[in-house]
């Protein structure tokens, strides 16, 4: 007979990972610390040398040998140059990533970015406009190689509960940094006789504290040390791409990423002509335009890990993607003309009309654009094979580049076609709405998590005692008694893998809820004496997923309790581990009853008022070998948790 514990390790086969921590903690951690710091100062050295040459072909084009009326297809031009290296380098960047210990490359890298930083401090004060280009592509193949590296180390050193926080730092810290490098190299580059040199110092001073910290990185062993590298990145790319299409929601979601790329690499790149031409602003505005963008990028990213909790919340993606778009409608209309005349700086646009408006349009765009990307992010760290995840990312960084690619190239195609700055911001939020309608109906998961999100946040407050006995994965079956419509979505809430629900059909056809279920895939089920041949395909439908290797949940009851009271347990539970000897986890729900989405008799609206922000507990208890799952062991079981709380 299997004892609690051993079954304990079969479930929790990722039992080894590291006790979970907030974010907040992670930075003190040396297995997130010193990675934190290398990809921090080397997003930062990127935009200090990127916003010097904008500020460069912004305000001192004719020193670089170029006209004023061209300044603004180069500064696109740029974008385009600096990922273009990685649309070209990503499949091989993911196969090295793949095959060598991740801190050796690492380390690498950045002292590639030291020799770079040498040559474009020479650009910067030679005042060489093809060099600096030259320079900027090499820190694109730099970036490239690092990229697969950036996201796939993660899980490697963190647990999948500190994903979410892990994620949302490396985004916080990577827009704070461009933040930083924005406001420095923008504003260092126009400083009278100086600003080159202190430009070129700082950019070699940082590159060589990005390596510093790189050598304090623990190891991250090769997740596949046999792989044979292909060395052409065309065949290789069309492999890794077709490789990510066949886990549709991974894929769906790397799109939404990309996607993510367009959008914001759009109105970054916009900005320095917007807040010149549209705003009357000097380099100082643009630098507060870029400054509201990056930081509501952070912002969001961090609320981001504090509205999901300690799990993978894809709910928060379709309210960053309608938060994007309002805030990006609202821009195109909140521009107002600029008296003419000079220039004005920082101080004085905020005291104009309409300033503040603009600010925090581009705040909104920003901060809900923190709540899109990083669960994505995470998504496909949690929903990708480990051994193909440097690879994964690899796909990410490609289709990213094709996309900010498109992105400059539409830019230019709309400027050239007639339309101006506000009018570009428009099309472009209309283009994200129709985007994230078109993934979230060929994914409705996202939909799905945001439904049950809204209910764990607006109608309960749950709390989980034995949390640490559900599953990391399947196989397994979860028992639980059936107090209200909504005990499914409550489980999936508490759950880290998905769970399969088994429930009676009827409330299966639920309106709303329905969609729900169909979504998370649940199984309908029916008496014997309803329908047989419903009740045979369930068994069989249950079967097939927990040989997948899924968790499939039940209630055992069969109906909703009437009265609050436990309805015993039917023997279908037996039928089931007999076919699929599985471990049984029994739980029970408690403070549900009475709720507006259980039977209690009452008025609507008082049960109604009763559900908003009431106290409810998920108790799970030690999991159950297949050979003792006895009904009536197991209904005592889930009465015990239960307890006398209703």
């Amino acid at each position: 007979m299997a004892s609690p514990t051993d079954i304990e390790e079969q479930l929790h086969s990722e039992s080894d990972e590291p006790t979970p921590l907030s974010p907040s903690r992670l930075l003190g951690q040396r297995r997130f610390l010193p990675y934190f710091a290398t990809q921090f100062f080397g997003a930062f050295n990127d935009n200090v040398y990127k916003n010097a040459l904008i500020g460069l072909l912004t305000y001192q084009a004719l020193s670089l040998g170029a006209s004023a009326d061209s300044s603004q297809k180069l500064i696109n031009l740029s974008a385009g140059l600096f990922i273009l290296p990685f649309f070209l380098l990503s499949a091989t960047a993911g196969q090295l990533a793949e095959k060598y210990e991740k801190s050796f490359l690492i380390r690498r890298i950045k002292l590639l970015e030291v020799v770079i930083m040498l040559v474009g401090s020479a650009a910067i004060l030679l005042r060489e406009l093809n060099l600096l280009f030259v320079v900027l592509v090499l820190m694109g193949v730099q970036s490239s190689l690092f990229g697969p590296i950036k996201y796939s180390i993660l899980p490697q050193h963190l647990g999948q509960s500190e994903l979410m926080g892990g994620n949302a730092l490396v985004e916080a810290g990577t827009f704070l940094a461009i933040l930083l490098g924005m406001i420095i190299g923008g504003l260092l580059v126009n400083v009278p006789e100086v600003g080159d040199r202190w430009v070129s110092a700082l950019v070699i001073a940082m590159a060589v504290t990005g390596y510093l910290a790189s050598r304090k990185i623990p190891v991250a062993p090769a997740t596949a040390p046999h792989l044979k590298v292909n060395w052409n990145f065309i065949t290789e790319t069309w492999r890794i791409i077709d490789y990510v299409r066949g886990n549709r929601t991974v894929f769906l979601s790397i799109m939404g990423i990309s996607w993510f790329w367009f959008f914001g690499s759009f109105f970054l790149a916009q900005l320095p002509a917007y807040g010149k031409i549209y705003l009357g602003g000097d380099q100082s505005v643009v630098t507060l335009l870029m400054a509201m963008f990056t930081l509501g990028i952070a912002v969001g990213s961090l609320l981001c890990s504090r509205l999901s909790g300690r799990s993978v919340e894809i709910g928060l993606v379709p309210i960053g993607a309608f938060g994007m778009t309002a805030f990006a409608f609202d821009l195109a209309f909140a521009t107002v003309a600029p008296p003419g005349g000079e220039l004005i700086g920082a101080a004085a646009y905020l005291g104009q009309q309409g300033s503040w408006r603009v600010l925090l349009d581009l705040a909104g765009i920003a901060v809900f654009g923190g709540l899109f990307i990083v669960p994505l992010y995470s998504l496909v760290q949690t929903r990708s094979e480990r051994s193909y995840l440097s690879r994964t990312i690899a796909a990410v960084n490609i289709i990213n580049a094709l996309f900010m690619v498109l992105s400059a190239l539409v830019a230019i195609a709309l400027l050239g076609a007639g339309l101006d700055i506000p009018e570009l911001f428009l099309v472009v939020s209309l283009m994200n709405i129709a985007v994230a309608l078109f993934i979230f109906t060929l994914v409705p998961e996202f939909l799905m998590r945001l439904l049950v999100w809204l209910l764990m946040h607006f109608m309960y407050r749950l709390k989980r005692e034995g949390a640490e006995h559900l599953p990391l994965d399947g196989p397994a079956v979860l028992v639980c008694n059936h107090v209200s419509y909504v005990d499914a979505l409550i489980i999936a809430s508490a759950s880290r893998p998905p769970v399969r629900f088994v429930m009676h059909h009827k409330i299966f056809r639920v309106p709303v809820l329905s969609f729900i279920f169909r979504t998370a895939q649940a199984i309908p089920i029916a008496s014997q004496r309803e329908a047989p041949e419903l009740l045979e395909r369930a068994y069989e439908k249950i079967a097939e997923e927990l040989a997948a290797g899924n968790v499939v949940c039940i209630f055992p009851e069969g109906r909703l309790t009437a009265d609050g009271a436990m309805n015993e347990f039917k023997s279908g539970i037996e039928k089931i581990v007999a076919r699929s000897p599985v471990p049984v986890i029994p739980m029970a729900l408690r403070g549900l009853w009475g709720s507006v989405f259980s039977r209690k008799p009452g008025k609507l609206w008082s049960r109604f008022r009763r559900g908003f922000f009431t106290r409810i507990e998920l108790r799970v208890g030690e999991p159950v070998a297949p050979e003792d799952a006895d009904k009536d062991d197991l209904f005592a079981r889930v009465a015990a948790l239960r307890g006398e709380r209703q």
